[in-house]
């Protein structure tokens, strides 16, 4: 039965090193998005628990004005915080729950319009290291793109937009971090947004992909970085700036190379390493590849 389970499990990418391991605990934010938040909780929690690497607790926080003052998620015994939110600011008493908690090595993902969220935050903007909309713009930080490498612009405008939705490449730009290595160098992503001109403090941020926004689709004709680990304190920080739903089809978040980033870069965040394998049916350089 274990030989059935373990190939099972390699089949859906994963290993029977991951099968073994720890179960690792997430916690899940939603309640509040300009995404379908409704639609892609219930997927990423499949997604994470399929893995047979984490257990996911979700903790729905009320809608736009709603009283947030009676939520107080407990983090004792998570080591990841997954944010599908984008909204109104958490109540003081857990901001200052999970800030020390990722600072004393706790994980942090934060997933597309997550990045939108906060933008007053100092200790948030620091985690996420770029993000955009609410306001953002020069005062926030640099607008990172990739010219050869990391460029740092701080040319006054606006923080955060994307053209339209369309199928790209994203290119590995640290292909021996954990989180990418073994990754193709280039691969096709599912239909998205890909989001443009982030602005932050950009502090302890390594770029691990990119992609070319390019202006025939409305996008700025730079290498755009999309994913992202940061260092806060002792904590770590997987930022996927893909992901975009806006119904139930959720077309980006069933691309395998999204599937596959996330469940490496939560459990990097967890647990500094990656044992969650590339599986064979991860995109080429010319063909995306989806999952149902």
């Amino acid at each position: 039965m274990k030989r059935l389970v373990a190939a099972l499990g390699c089949s859906l990418g994963l290993c029977s090193s991951a099968l073994n391991a720890e179960t690792l605990k997430v916690l899940l934010i939603d309640g509040q998005n300009n995404h379908d938040w409704r639609s892609s909780t219930p997927h990423l929690k499949k997604v994470l628990e399929g893995s047979g690497r984490f257990s996911v607790e979700v903790v729905t926080f009320p809608g736009k004005g709603g009283d947030m003052t009676s939520i107080h998620p407990s983090l004792e015994g998570v080591k990841v915080v997954l944010s599908n939110y984008n909204g109104d600011l958490w109540p003081e008493e857990f901001r200052s729950d999970f800030v020390n908690f990722v600072r004393a090595g706790g994980g942090f993902v934060s997933v597309h319009a997550a990045d939108n969220a906060f933008a007053k935050w100092p200790e948030y903007n620091e985690m996420i290291g770029v993000g955009g909309w609410e306001g953002r713009s020069e005062k926030s930080g640099p607008w990172l793109y990739w010219q050869d490498k990391i460029v740092r612009d701080v040319t006054p405008g606006p923080g955060g937009s994307h053209g339209a939705q369309h199928a790209f490449k994203l290119v590995t730009r640290e292909p021996h971090h954990p989180i990418m290595e073994g990754l193709p160098t280039e691969w096709m992503h599912a239909k998205d947004e890909l989001y443009d001109r982030l602005r932050g403090p950009a502090n302890n941020v390594t770029v691990l992909a990119t992609a070319y926004s390019d202006p025939a689709t409305r996008g700025t004709g730079k290498n755009e970085p999309l994913l992202f680990a940061i260092a806060f304190g002792s904590g770590r920080v997987f930022h996927t700036a893909l992901g975009h739903n806006n119904g139930p089809d959720l077309t980006s978040q069933k691309c395998v190379g999204f599937i596959t980033t996330l469940l490496r870069g939560t459990e990097w965040a967890a647990t500094g390493k990656v044992t969650i394998p590339v599986p064979a049916d991860f995109p080429t350089d010319t063909a995306v590849r989806s999952r149902e």
